[in-house]
């Protein structure tokens, strides 16, 4: 079997993994292991090709790593809006119970929200900032 043939079953493998495992870093790999088989295909030895796998296939997750860490991390699931659509909406607090939590009806059904650590509460308008299981944490406006 060709050295070519058995570097483009590796990267086919690592495409595999990555499929079942959703790891986007086995998609770096894999191109540097495609990049073996082209040195392959170009006739280079074995310590070449391994070479030309490692780098490529090590810049390419370096190359990841750093854009992944130069780009903010989302908010999670519960404040983030593109997640969440509850966050950033309006609700009306028309009184507070003595627990800190009060009920306001939102999208036709009846919720219990609390306000912010920090916050003093107070009746009025407020905003959605958090969804934590069935409670809504707000903000006054």
């Amino acid at each position: 079997m060709a050295q070519s043939t058995i570097w483009w079953f590796l990267a086919g493998g690592a495409v595999a993994l990555e499929l079942l495992s959703g790891t986007f870093y086995l998609l770096m790999l894999a191109l540097g292991l495609c990049a073996g088989a082209l040195a392959a295909h170009a006739g280079a030895s074995s310590a070449v090709q391994l070479l030309v796998a490692a780098a490529v296939g090590g810049g390419a997750v370096t190359a990841w790593r750093l854009i992944r860490k130069r780009h903010a991390v989302s908010a999670p699931a519960g404040s983030n809006r593109d997640v969440n659509l509850d966050v950033g909406e309006t609700v009306q607090v028309e009184a507070w119970n003595p627990d800190g939590t009060a009920t306001v009806k939102y999208r036709g059904a009846q919720w219990t929200v609390m306000h912010r650590t920090g916050q003093v509460p107070s009746t009025g308008a407020h905003t959605v900032v958090e969804v934590v299981g069935s409670r809504l944490v707000v903000d006054k406006h």
